[in-house]
C-alpha cells in the first residue's frame, strides 16, 4: 500500500482498510490514476461533493452503499443521474473572478527565491490581478510551520519539502503541491579560509557543516558528495541546521568549518573575506533542482482561479529570470533590505555567474544559477531515494505515485505551452550525478547500490 493517500477523498479511511471495491482490487498503474494531476484531483473533489450531497454526514450509510456496490459502481450510477463530465469540466476550466486577490507568500531571503521575490517589484503578480505580500521568513522550519498553519497562502520552499510534508516526514502530514521549480543549481560548498589546504573531502573527517534544512537538496547533496569520498555523513562529519542568513556569521565565529548553502551566502562569505567556494553544486549534479513554489492542496482546490493566476505569475517570472540579459536588472530589484538585504554586487555575481571564488580567481559560470519551472517527476523520485537512503522515510515507497501526486509536471507543461514556452515531452529522465547514472525506473536498485546508507 502506498504511504501517500489523498485525504480529500471522503472514503480514504474506508479504502485504507480495504473495502473490496474496484478501486481497492484493481492494481492500476500510477500513471493511470485520475487523481495524479491537478485536473484529476479537482474532478475527484467534484465527485466527493456530490457523494456528500447525497449522503450528507451519514458516513456509515455511505460506507454500506460502497461496500455493496463498489466505488466504481457508485460513480457510474451518479453518472446516469447527473452530467458528471460537464460538472467536472466546469470546475477544471473555471475562469471566473479570483476567489482571493490579497495573498501572503513567504520567502527565505536567498537568490533561489528570485522568481517569487521579483514578481512583486517587477509587476508579474499585478499583471494577473493579484496583490501579493511577499513576506521575508527566517528559515525553512518557519516557512513550513506558517504554511501548515495557513498563515501563508503559498511559499518558497525547498524541493524536498512538499514531498516530506505530504508524507508527514518531520511534520504533521498534509498534502502539498509543487506546481513549479524556481531554480536549478544555485548552491555551493563554502569552507572557512583556514581550510584552503584541505580541498580533498577525504580530509574532512571531524568537520562541522551547516545546511539550511534537513529536507533540502543541500543536505542530500552534501551527504552524497562526502559519501562518494568514503565518509559517512552521520559518523565522520557533523551536519547542523542553520538558517541561511546566519551562515556567514557562524563561519566567521568558527562554529562551523563550512556549509553547503544557497546563494548569496557562499558569495557573501567571499565578499566578507571569511571563506572560499570549494565547488559549485552544479559540479556534483549539473541542473539539479533547488527551490520551488509550493502551496497546500487545500488552497489550490478551494481557490482554483487564484491558484491559476499565482501559478502563471511564477512561471512567467521564472522564464524572465532565465534570460541572462535580465539578470542585472533582477539583482537591482531583489537586493534591497525588504528582500535579500545584500550588497547588489554580491547578488549580481551570483546571478550573472561572473564571480570571485575566494582563492584568487575570477570565474565565469553563466549557469551558476539557472531558472526553469518544470517540476520533473524524476527529480522527485531522486529526492525520495535519498530520503530512503538516509532513513528519513521507512518501508516500501511508491516513488512514482508520490512524485506524480506532489509535483505537478503535467499542469506546469500545459501552462508553459499556454504562455508560449515549449515544455518537455516527458516528465521522467535519467541523470548523471558524479558519474553515476540515476534511472528513475529502478529507484530501489539505486538506493541499494550505495555502500554507505542507512536503509
Amino acid at each position: 500500500m502506498s504511504i501517500f493517500r489523498d485525504p480529500f477523498d471522503p472514503e480514504t479511511r474506508l479504502h485504507a482498510q480495504g473495502c473490496g471495491c474496484a478501486r481497492c482490487s484493481t492494481s492500476a498503474t500510477p500513471a493511470a490514476r485520475p487523481a495524479d494531476s491537478a485536473e484529476g484531483r479537482i474532478a475527484q473533489v467534484v465527485e466527493s461533493a456530490l457523494v456528500r450531497g447525497l449522503f450528507g454526514h451519514h458516513d456509515e450509510q455511505r460506507r454500506q452503499v460502497l461496500r455493496a456496490m463498489g466505488g466504481g459502481s457508485l460513480a457510474a450510477i451518479l453518472g446516469t443521474l447527473l452530467p458528471m463530465d460537464a460538472i467536472k469540466a466546469a470546475a477544471i476550466e473555471a475562469s471566473g473572478p479570483l476567489e482571493k486577490t490579497k495573498l501572503k507568500v513567504g520567502f527565505v531571503p536567498i537568490t533561489c527565491a528570485t522568481p517569487i521575490i521579483m514578481a512583486k517589484p517587477m509587476g508579474f503578480y499585478e499583471k494577473y490581478g493579484l496583490d501579493v505580500d511577499v513576506i521575508k521568513t527566517a528559515g525553512w522550519a518557519v516557512a513550513r510551520d506558517k504554511s501548515l498553519n495557513k498563515e501563508y497562502d503559498a511559499a518558497h520552499m525547498l524541493t524536498p519539502m512538499p514531498l516530506a510534508m505530504s508524507l508527514g516526514a518531520g511534520s504533521t502530514a498534509e498534502p502539498f503541491l509543487m506546481p513549479a521549480v524556481e531554480n536549478l543549481n544555485g548552491q555551493a560548498i563554502t569552507l572557512h579560509n583556514k581550510h584552503k589546504d584541505k580541498r580533498d573531502p577525504k580530509q574532512w573527517k571531524g568537520f562541522k557543516f551547516a545546511v539550511p534544512f534537513e529536507y533540502s537538496m543541500h543536505n542530500f547533496l552534501l551527504r552524497y558528495y562526502v559519501a562518494e569520498a568514503g565518509l559517512d555523513p552521520d559518523k565522520d562529519i557533523q551536519i547542523r541546521v542553520v538558517p541561511p542568513p546566519e551562515m556567514v556569521a557562524n563561519l566567521r565565529a568558527d562554529n562551523v568549518d563550512g556549509y553547503l548553502a544557497p546563494d548569496p551566502f557562499n558569495q557573501r562569505a567571499v565578499y566578507e573575506g571569511v571563506g572560499f567556494i570549494h565547488l559549485l553544486t552544479k559540479d556534483i549534479w549539473d541542473g539539479h533542482p533547488c527551490c520551488a513554489f509550493a502551496c497546500s492542496q487545500a488552497f489550490a482546490l478551494e481557490n482554483p482561479n487564484t491558484f491559476g493566476a499565482l501559478f502563471k505569475s511564477i512561471v512567467e517570472a521564472t522564464h524572465f529570470a532565465a534570460a541572462a540579459e535580465n539578470r542585472a536588472d533582477i539583482a537591482k530589484a531583489i537586493s534591497p533590505a525588504n528582500y535579500l538585504n545584500q550588497p547588489e554586487t554580491v547578488v549580481a555575481q551570483v546571478l550573472t555567474g561572473r564571480y570571485a571564488d575566494g582563492l584568487g580567481e575570477v570565474k565565469n559560470v553563466p549557469d551558476r544559477i539557472d531558472f526553469n519551472p518544470f517540476p520533473w517527476h524524476s527529480m522527485a523520485v531522486w529526492i525520495l531515494t535519498q530520503m530512503k537512503r538516509w532513513g528519513y522515510i521507512k518501508g516500501e515507497v511508491d516513488y512514482r505515485q508520490i512524485a506524480e501526486q506532489v509535483y505537478l509536471a503535467a499542469d506546469c507543461g500545459k501552462l508553459m505551452k499556454e504562455l508560449g514556452y515549449e515544455p518537455p515531452k516527458t516528465t521522467y529522465q535519467t541523470y548523471s550525478i558524479m558519474g553515476k547514472t540515476f534511472d528513475p525506473a529502478t529507484p530501489d536498485a539505486y538506493v541499494d547500490s550505495f555502500a554507505i546508507r542507512r536503509s
